[in-house]
């Protein structure tokens, strides 16, 4: 089974929410887990063999799953 290009979840924007791509294409700006769900989903992805942890399908830059805003140190 081949796998899809790398999903990259992109820094948090200064507007908040974090740019969504798989490889060259832009697939939304996510605020949460159920947004890059339903991104992949839209673009074809097979949510059942989807793991969002998995380092090999997804690359999340700074920080994880549960950074959704820049963080507000002066």
């Amino acid at each position: 089974m081949s796998r899809p290009a790398r999903i990259i979840v992109h820094p948090p924007l200064a507007s908040g929410g974090r740019q969504v791509t798989i490889g060259t294409e832009f697939l939304g700006v996510a605020y949460g887990l159920a947004d890059v769900l339903e991104f992949l989903g839209h673009a074809g992805l097979d949510m059942n063999d989807l793991r969002l942890e998995d380092p090999g399908l997804v690359e999340w830059r700074e920080g994880g799953p549960g950074v959704w805003s820049r963080s507000e140190d002066a």
